[in-house]
């Protein structure tokens, strides 16, 4: 009854969420297009019987893409499927794959959809990443007896207090899944707390710590940095949310007195924020290029404004010192390991709920260091600019927490090797 009746009003709702897309679009035009996908209206793939990834956008993908690229050299006859739900996440699967997986947009959680969507695919097994639980999908998954397996998952307290609200739905939910790879004990006790059993959980830790630099982003990166001036202090401000990017070019003003030739490479997280962040940047008196028109930094730029996509990894290696957006505002942080896999001193604000475990062991370590505001914001980073020995020591503080922590992949690999080999289907 309480699915039957979650699915009423997500019905009702559809009307609502497709304005939704249309508002978004304004800004981001791909957002009004192939809708026929999200509900499950599209071209059957030329191979069916494989794999469905389900990872809802760029951070998700790019974290299970090593996996992927795993599974497909060890299975290469293996058709995959993935699915996203942002244009961004989809363009991201294009670029990171191309033509050797299928790609549509994830069907809206009603069954029609989802049954359409299973129709055409006919998976073998299903890999949800982290939190992408949705109560029609996993339902429709289990009633055509196709195992699901929930990679990387991460259940904050924040938003396990959530779930309890719908506590019946949620353990029915759960109890139809075939596996669920926790990040962290700490997740999987919240996991166990709101219906999920022991015999469905396994502890794999991140996979997000077994990222690999790949070695041309680092001779990349020594050219980019070139070409802004080698002598020139940088500082990375990544994955910012309306309310931080504010905070961020005040922040630069204050350090400009101490550092004139500061550099601040700034990273908005949403792709249709990038001209009104670059106004921002103007409207403060500041001199901006932006990296899709190529335009040149000069010693007279004061911020590069980076407005494409896919780059984040590069424009981490080029820089000084980051700071991780999502944490100056209570969304709850972003991925903190890309900076410190490079050697990057991270500095971060209090909302970290997002990557809770992850952010205390990069603090423990002294590879991050958390602020409170803007004032706080720009003490740590003239610290860190100004201070080599500091310097050094969160670099290789963040080299360490990566590496003692790698294998996640393996572990989840073999977990997924073994409903692959053991599946009838």
């Amino acid at each position: 009854m309480n699915r039957c009746f979650y699915t009423l009003v997500y019905y009702l709702l559809l009307p609502f969420i497709f304005l939704r897309l249309l508002w978004r679009a304004r800004k981001a035009p791909d957002y009004a297009k192939r809708w026929p996908e999200r509900l499950g209206f599209f071209p059957a793939p030329p191979q069916t019987g494989g794999l469905w990834l389900h990872s809802v956008s760029v951070g998700e993908t790019i974290a299970a893409a090593p996996l992927i690229k795993q599974i497909q050299q060890a299975y290469p006859q293996l058709p995959i499927v993935i699915t996203t739900m942002t244009p961004t996440g989809s363009d991201r699967v294009r670029a990171i794959f191309g033509g050797s997986v299928f790609h549509v947009y994830v069907p809206y959680d009603i069954p029609c959809a989802v049954n359409r969507f299973l129709a055409k695919t006919q998976p073998k097994l299903v890999l949800i990443m982290e939190t992408e639980l949705w109560p029609n999908l996993i339902h429709c998954c289990h009633h055509n007896n196709i195992p699901q397996i929930v990679m990387n998952a991460r259940m904050s307290e924040r938003s396990a207090r959530g779930y309890q609200r719908f506590a019946t739905l949620v353990k029915d939910m759960l109890g139809k899944l075939s596996l669920v790879a926790a990040q962290t004990a700490g997740d999987a006790e919240r996991l166990l707390s709101l219906g999920l059993l022991q015999e469905q959980l396994v502890v794999t830790g991140s996979l997000k710590f077994d990222i690999r630099v790949p070695a041309e982003i680092k001779s990349q990166a020594q050219g980019l940095r070139s070409s802004w001036g080698n002598d020139r202090p940088i500082w990375i401000a990544a994955s910012t949310h309306a309310g931080e990017d504010e905070q961020m070019l005040a922040t630069y003003q204050w350090l400009r007195q101490k550092l004139p030739d500061l550099l601040l490479v700034l990273v908005p997280r949403h792709p249709e924020r990038f001209t009104q962040v670059a106004a921002l940047c103007r409207s403060s008196g500041l001199n901006v290029s932006r990296r899709s028109s190529q335009e040149t930094v000069t010693a007279d730029t004061h911020v590069m404004l980076s407005d494409t996509m896919g780059e984040l990894l590069l424009l981490y290696a080029s820089a000084d010192v980051a700071f991780v957006g999502g944490t100056l505002v209570p969304t709850g942080g972003h991925n903190f390991l890309e900076p410190a896999a490079l050697g990057i001193p991270v500095i971060c604000g209090p909302h970290r709920f997002n990557f809770a475990q992850v952010s205390d062991m990069l603090l423990d370590a002294g590879a991050m260091h958390e602020v409170s505001n803007a004032s706080e914001l720009g003490a740590a980073l003239l610290a860190v600019l100004t201070q080599p020995a500091l310097h050094q020591q969160m670099s290789s503080a963040g080299l360490t927490v990566i590496e003692d922590n790698r294998g996640a992949q393996q572990r989840v690999f073999e977990q997924i090797k073994g409903f692959l080999e053991s599946s009838p289907r």
